[in-house]
């Protein structure tokens, strides 16, 4: 089903060409995306339910950069508002908080309403840093097809090795590095990362910790980041559920 956009912010969002402005720093959705992708396939895990993750992961990219806050609505639930006044300069980051700034928003809204236009412009993002690339192919020596392949920068490498520092090793991890093994727990692709990341009780333990915002003393100050991103991994996890097809 279509979401309909509410306001002209989610409407301006849904068309944005968002392919340019890439900014100097990868955003915390483009880490994901990248950690991810699969290279031996060419594939990414977690496509059924993928929008909503990254859809988190900008929600946490804000959050951590002090660009959104969390409040009680009047029924109990944790809403998110975007902080007057103080606006992201990445573009895909400022579409998401010009929606928030509309009206303070449930997370369970959020999600499906910024998720599903993230995947094409973050993938192109990735492509054009060299984290990824393309590989032009012929299909039976008739039809033009293009995989992915991983780039030559070792950024994922480097991704992977944070990740797995703090889940395998229990490393402390600092407040982004967190928030993106939180993630990807919450995404239900963490098996796909076995025997790297064994999957072990020990490590789905550690992950579990993450999710309920248990970062260590580095990430003392990011209350809000550590709240938020428990919100939106539970929510991940019970969207995921919800829309997975029956195993």
């Amino acid at each position: 089903m279509t979401q309909q956009p509410d306001d002209p912010s989610l409407e301006k969002m849904v068309n944005a060409p968002f392919g340019a402005g890439l900014s100097d720093s990868p955003i915390l959705p483009e880490d994901l995306l990248l950690l991810l992708f699969q290279p031996e396939s060419g594939d990414i895990a977690g496509e059924t339910t993928l929008y909503y993750v990254l859809a988190g992961a900008v929600l946490a990219d804000l959050a951590l950069s002090g660009f959104v806050t969390t409040r009680t609505s009047p029924t109990g639930s944790v809403e998110i508002e975007a902080v007057q006044d103080k606006a992201p300069a990445d573009e895909i980051l400022l579409s998401a908080w010009d929606h928030l700034a509309v009206k303070p928003r449930n997370v369970q809204t959020v999600l499906p309403a910024i998720g599903p236009a993230l995947r094409q412009p973050l993938l192109d993002r990735l492509i054009a840093r060299g984290d990824i690339r393309e590989e032009k192919r012929k299909v039976f020596g008739l039809f033009n097809t293009t995989a992915l392949k991983e780039g030559r920068t070792g950024r994922r490498d480097r991704l992977f090795e944070k990740v797995r520092d703090i889940l395998v090793d229990g490393k402390e991890p600092t407040p982004r590095s967190a928030a993106l093994a939180a993630l990807v727990w919450g995404s239900g692709t963490l098996p796909r990362f076995d025997p790297h990341i064994p999957w072990t009780s020990s490590v789905i333990n550690r992950a579990q910790e993450l999710e309920r915002g248990n970062w260590g003393a580095e990430a003392a100050g990011h209350a809000v980041a550590r709240t938020m991103t428990a919100v939106i991994v539970n929510n991940v996890i019970a969207t995921a559920a919800a829309v997975s097809p029956p195993r």
